[in-house]
């Protein structure tokens, strides 16, 4: 079964590379987060293919796919849906929003109000939405990607800690290097696009992969290890508020999909090196001071990864 979940993982990377050159990296700890059931958070300047991105995943597993653009008008339930009542029943119906897809969208994040982001504070938690007392559940596979832009703030609402906690990762795409941005000139227009990717998976071949990874064996000093690597940030000078045990979770379920990407049954700590920053450096509030010094959370937990010794189960590994 691992050999199986990373054959199609592989399959799906390359399938999704064909439209986002250069950029495999990001391609994968992306499938991480869609098969861990967790949330992306694509922080990036414009044009590095942000949304091509998230298309791309929901074109090659056949999943239904909705945006949302975060404007400062957008409500609540423009996103969770509403309840209208019906004269001919005489009752409320429940019309699902756009919230309700496989994969969501949202695109400029930060661009709506406190009160709006909040609306998806429980579906990306619980997936479910309530409306009027009344729980909706969303659909499997459910990924949110979220993306906002770093260099244009006027007008915005950063993200509080508490909604960043729930996304699973954040990442950059960044800029393709050379020879690739010279691949996408010289495709363009004919090159491959998003609406004509094969598809590679289902949505049903996508959740049976999840709870695949589910079972992957993690054992007793990898969750040591991992423990260890989280507490090591509460207490850095450097850092005002450390990881929570909700980035303790994220770590593990995503070190698994890691680990049966690679087609083995078993995490060793090289997974969990290769996911500590996209997962724990956003979960972090650093010190006045670490700010002024222009330090960064990336930076502070891949030092704070050099420094751990690795479990001596798997020192030889």
């Amino acid at each position: 079964m691992a050999g199986q979940f990373a054959q199609r993982f592989t399959l799906l990377a390359q399938n999704i590379e064909r439209v986002i050159r250069g950029k495999r990296e990001a391609i994968e700890l992306a499938l991480v987060c869609l098969f861990a059931e967790g949330h992306l958070l694509l922080e990036d300047v414009p044009g590095t293919g942000k949304t091509t991105l998230a298309r791309s995943i929901a074109a090659s597993v056949d999943a239904r796919l909705r945006r949302i653009q975060f404007t400062p008008d957008l409500l609540p339930s423009d996103i969770t849906g509403v309840s209208i009542f019906n004269q001919a029943t005489q009752s409320f119906e429940f019309h699902e929003g756009p919230i309700f897809a496989n994969i969501v969208l949202g695109d400029e994040i930060n661009r709506a109000s406190p009160k709006t982001q909040s609306a998806l504070l429980e579906v990306m938690e619980e997936r479910r939405v309530t409306v009027d007392s009344a729980s909706h559940p969303v659909p499997r596979p459910f990924l949110v990607v979220a993306t906002q832009n770093p260099v244009d703030m006027d007008g915005t609402y950063p993200l509080p800690e508490a909604q960043l906690d729930r996304f699973l990762m954040r990442i950059s795409v960044g800029y393709p290097d050379h020879a690739a941005e010279v691949e996408v000139l010289k495709g363009m227009p004919t090159g491959p696009q998003v609406e004509q990717l094969p598809l590679v998976a289902r949505a049903s071949d996508i959740a049976g992969m999840i709870d695949f990874a589910t079972r992957i064996h993690v054992a007793d000093p990898i969750y040591d290890y991992v423990v260890a690597l989280v507490a090591a940030t509460r207490t850095s000078p450097e850092i005002r508020l450390g990881a929570s045990p909700r980035a303790s979770l994220a770590l593990v379920r995503a070190a698994k999909v890691k680990a049966a990407a690679a087609g083995r049954h078993y995490v060793v700590p090289e997974d969990v090196k290769a996911l500590a920053v996209p997962v724990i450096a956003h979960r972090l509030v650093l010190t006045p001071e670490a700010e002024l010094r222009e330090r960064t959370g990336a930076a502070l937990v891949s030092e704070i990864v050099a420094g751990l010794p690795v479990p001596q189960a798997f020192a030889g590994v």
